[in-house]
């Protein structure tokens, strides 16, 4: 995504206070619109000639309530992080990163990973800019483990859907892993296990240097947030959907006692297999948010949905598949066994306390 400040010739100037005063506006009546939605999702079931609080009636007032939620929240956040992104840049995370000492270097690279606009699918060219700037191995794993499974549209959706207790702890054990996981992967010195070419580009790293980017104005950075609702919403709105639907699903149709046996704490086998389950699941956490919800509110156990949800985002095949041109299937199984071991510790710890 371009951060240029650059103007088409065609491009209609307004003043500044016009922006300011239209994000104030389109603040408010995102507000006022988001009040009404449960009344709009019972207005709308009603219309279907099934019974209101049927198994049929359940899972439409679910996906009709859910939709919009989950899309306003998406469109908020990514906006507000579109802005908060435009302080940041791969060059600035790459020299804030070069040169850090394993342990500061990662817990500094989970943290970035957060805030900064990177998914599984940006894997290869960060893995390789990362590299090329003399980043150490661990502390890169520690960035691409946060970046997608760590981010805020999973965190603002979970506080909005089920609150702020499982989303602080998505959070803090998500941050864990991925400190913990680059911190063992540094540890083992596996750079001899880099794809040939990317192990030539870490031995002849020099970080470069870095200038100072162009100075944004505010306008550029509400504009940079449009911009960030149009390419994220616009990849995503599709999985979304088709998560919410298998949320409405599990909602309407599946009965709790048949959950809580599935994925209830009593079943040691539950954290694993849902591990294993998510793995070649290829959705985001925008998608996986609302299967989240519906498991919950069913009587699943917190462990294991949030094992289920950091499998499906941190360890989706489509990820591993994307990783495979720059690692070799060692260090890849390496990867995948001590972040999964991450994923299942969290998983019975979280059924054993709660």
């Amino acid at each position: 995504m371009s951060t240029g400040t650059g103007t088409s010739p065609h491009r209609v100037s307004h003043p500044d206070w016009h922006w300011h005063l239209g994000v104030l506006v389109f603040i408010a009546a995102w507000w006022l619109v988001y009040r009404q939605l449960i009344p709009a999702s019972d207005w709308i079931t009603g219309l279907f000639p099934v019974e209101r609080h049927s198994h049929t009636g359940e899972a439409i007032a679910f996906f009709f309530y859910d939709t919009p939620k989950v899309m306003m929240l998406l469109t908020l956040i990514v906006f507000a992080m579109g802005v908060v992104r435009s302080y940041f840049s791969p060059e600035k995370t790459r020299a804030l990163l070069s040169g850090r000492r394993e342990g500061v270097g990662n817990v500094m690279s989970a943290g970035l990973g957060i805030l900064t606009p990177f998914c599984s699918c940006s894997a290869v060219p960060l893995f390789i800019g990362f590299i090329s700037a003399g980043v150490p191995l661990g502390v890169t794993f520690s960035f691409l483990i946060a970046a997608p499974m760590v981010n805020e549209v999973a965190l603002v959706l979970l506080f909005g859907l089920v609150g702020w207790k499982v989303a602080a702890t998505y959070l803090g054990f998500g941050l864990a892993i991925a400190i913990f996981a680059g911190l063992v992967i540094g540890k083992l010195r596996l750079e001899g296990w880099l794809q040939d070419w990317v192990r030539d580009i870490h031995s002849g790293a020099n970080a470069p240097a870095v200038g100072d980017d162009e100075e944004l104005t505010m306008i550029d950075r509400y504009r940079l947030g449009i911009e960030a609702v149009r390419e994220i919403v616009g990849k995503v709105w599709m999985w979304i959907i088709l998560g919410i639907a298998m949320g409405a699903l599990i909602h309407g149709y599946v009965p709790e006692d048949l959950m809580a046996r599935i994925m209830g704490a009593d079943a040691w086998w539950s954290v694993p297999a849902a591990v294993v389950l998510g793995i070649p699941m290829y959705t985001n956490a925008a998608g996986v948010v609302p299967i989240v919800e519906a498991l919950l509110g069913k009587g699943a156990a917190l462990g294991t949905v949030l094992a289920f949800m950091m499998s499906v985002i941190a360890l989706s095949l489509p990820e591993m598949i994307i990783l495979r041109q720059v690692l070799t299937l060692r260090l890849i199984a390496v990867f995948i066994g001590v972040v999964g071991s991450g994923i299942l510790a969290v998983g019975f710890l979280f059924n054993l306390i709660f």
